[in-house]
């Protein structure tokens, strides 16, 4: 057995934030440029830190500024992706939740080759899905509305979600709800009581994971939704780009109110967060 020494550790370390402090850089660009006036945007060459911070940026998208037209429908393309985002992952929980646990716990026919399935729908890229889902929601009248989308959501969570609950449920051990049900709970009892306590941290990463997938996804809602009636917020950036320019400024403000409630999420779930991740890797 190889002993770590300390320099390699430190080297580690280093190689980790290395990789993380490049990853961030872009983030950084966006929320740095989000408070930058247009002159400092466009200068050459580029301004990192703002000179003059502003946040006329923010006003500009949603109208308030005296000489600017009216702004964007901000409020209803955030509203539109909350509802979206939320509604999905609830009910992908509800229903990955009994999915798991079914696999987990119960002996049926096909459980392989169904448990298989699931994971294979995750295997084709949601892009080459927009077409026919166009013509299909079309023809069911569900186009450009905020259930066709939900319907969508639901399908790309709802196999990740059984198989992340499934893992969770099976490192539980049946021993405590036989248990608890000789101590004289009923099935239902011993799993709300006994196992779902348990299978919480697991569920809160699942449920992070379903949000920010719905919250974040471009490519299918761009094609699904085509008036402020269904459309979400990152579908509303594209509202910044005309024919021969890009509103940069408005664009990163919009960024940022994107990134907010995904990064509130984030933190006030980490501890469910890394205990999730975790759980079952210590034997």
């Amino acid at each position: 057995m190889t002993i770590e020494r300390p320099w390699q550790r430190w080297l580690i370390r280093a190689g980790v934030f290395f990789a993380m402090a490049l990853l961030c850089v872009p983030g950084l660009w966006v929320v740095l440029t989000a408070f930058r006036p247009n002159i400092e945007i466009l200068a050459r060459p580029p301004v990192w830190l703002p000179q003059n911070p502003t946040f006329d940026n923010f006003r500009g998208i949603f109208g308030l500024l005296p000489d600017q037209q009216q702004g964007l429908p901000v409020a209803r393309y955030f509203l539109n992706s909350l509802v979206i985002s939320l509604t999905s992952t609830f009910v992908a929980i509800v229903i990955g939740m009994m999915g798991g646990y079914a696999f987990a716990r119960y002996r049926f026919k096909a459980k392989g080759a169904l448990f298989v399935s699931f994971m294979l729908s995750r295997t084709v890229p949601g892009i080459a899905l927009s077409l026919p889902l166009f013509i299909v929601w079309s023809r069911l009248g569900i186009l450009d509305t905020s259930f066709g989308l939900i319907l969508v959501y639901l399908a790309i969570n709802i196999p990740f979600t059984i198989w992340l609950t499934d893992g969770f449920f099976r490192q539980i051990p049946v021993d405590l709800a036989e248990a608890a049900q000789i101590d004289g709970c009923t099935r239902w009892q011993a799993f709300w009581k006994v196992e779902f306590p348990l299978a919480r941290s697991g569920l809160a990463s699942a449920a992070i994971f379903a949000f920010l997938t719905s919250w974040n996804e471009y490519a299918l809602a761009s094609q699904l939704t085509r008036t402020t009636v269904s459309k979400t917020m990152p579908v509303g950036l594209m509202d910044f780009t005309a024919q021969f320019t890009v509103d940069w400024a408005g664009m990163s403000a919009m960024a940022v109110l994107i990134i907010i409630p995904a990064l509130l999420l984030t933190f006030l779930v980490q501890k469910h967060l890394i205990a999730g991740l975790t759980f079952g890797g210590v034997k």
